[in-house]
């Protein structure tokens, strides 16, 4: 069993917690994941680490509320316990070499981009971090990007906070004004990591795109997180979950992530429905 240290609403649909799990917070490195169960009937989910105490073990992590297994975690509080926390898992972001980079993160994806974007300032990276949220009510980590960024340029759909637009404004303002980069890193919404794909494509910039969001059961056994990469079949969880972004096969990946769609409905409705029985 693992204790709940600290639990925070980061926005309506998304929520913080620190698991008391020393050893993964010893090893674990930006990019990595772990499987979770919230309780002995409960199914595995993976969700990346957005953070480690070392010292204290506390390791952080970030999830939004879209079925029955992240409805049940969010009911937890603080002081707690969750059955299984596993890892850490999944190969480690590369980041030796890279002196300029630009951290490209969408949505909930920024609980990914954010260690990433950490590591990286901490090596004495310059990082340009681009965040993008569809309302002011959405946005998250704000203010730590801004901690570990050189500089930071945040977007919201509808303009209501920040600038208006997507991710791919201000990256685009950034290479045709000649801006270059060691490397892009992108996280969130499968279609925006496609079009900051294509952005990139034509200035031969390498692009790297993290596919944990499609990631199901975390070890290659179910298949969701099958996806073409240069015409290769791989596993987002076992050979990545980072991949040469201008080789990914977004459509497919796209098309195969919206088979899931009613299944995680009824599991919703289906807690709903439990939840309301033991009121």
């Amino acid at each position: 069993m693992y204790r709940i240290l600290k639990k925070k609403i980061l926005n309506p649909t998304v929520t913080q917690m620190e698991i008391e799990a020393p050893l993964i917070a010893k090893k674990a490195q930006a990019g990595q994941f772990i499987i979770l169960r919230v309780d002995e009937e409960g199914e595995r989910i993976p969700l990346t680490i957005a953070g480690c105490d070392k010292v204290g073990g506390g390791v952080s992590i970030i999830f939004q509320i879209v079925g029955g297994t992240t409805m049940a975690l969010n009911e937890k509080q603080e002081g707690e316990y969750i059955q299984d926390f596993v890892g850490p898992l999944g190969t480690p972001t590369h980041l030796e070499g890279l002196k300029k980079v630009a951290v490209v993160g969408g949505g909930v994806g920024c609980a990914i981009a954010l260690p990433v974007a950490r590591a990286l300032y901490e090596r004495g990276c310059e990082v340009t971090s681009i965040v993008g949220f569809r309302n002011r009510d959405l946005v998250i980590l704000e203010e730590e990007f801004r901690a570990y960024s050189n500089r930071f340029r945040l977007v919201t759909d509808d303009g209501s906070y920040g600038e208006k637009g997507n991710v791919c404004a201000p990256l685009n303002e950034f290479l045709q004004a000649g801006e270059t980069f060691d490397e892009v890193i992108t996280i969130g919404p499968l279609i925006m990591m496609k079009f900051v794909a294509l952005a990139t494509k034509p200035y031969a910039i390498k692009t790297v795109a993290s596919m944990n969001p499609i990631m199901i059961d975390g070890t290659g056994m179910c298949g969701g997180c099958r996806l073409t990469v240069g015409g290769e079949t791989k596993f987002a969880c076992v050979d990545g979950p980072d991949f040469d972004a201008h080789l990914i096969d977004f459509d497919e990946a796209m098309k195969r992530s919206r088979m899931y769609a009613e299944f995680e409905a009824e599991a919703r409705e289906n807690h709903c429905n439990l939840y309301k029985k033991e009121k």
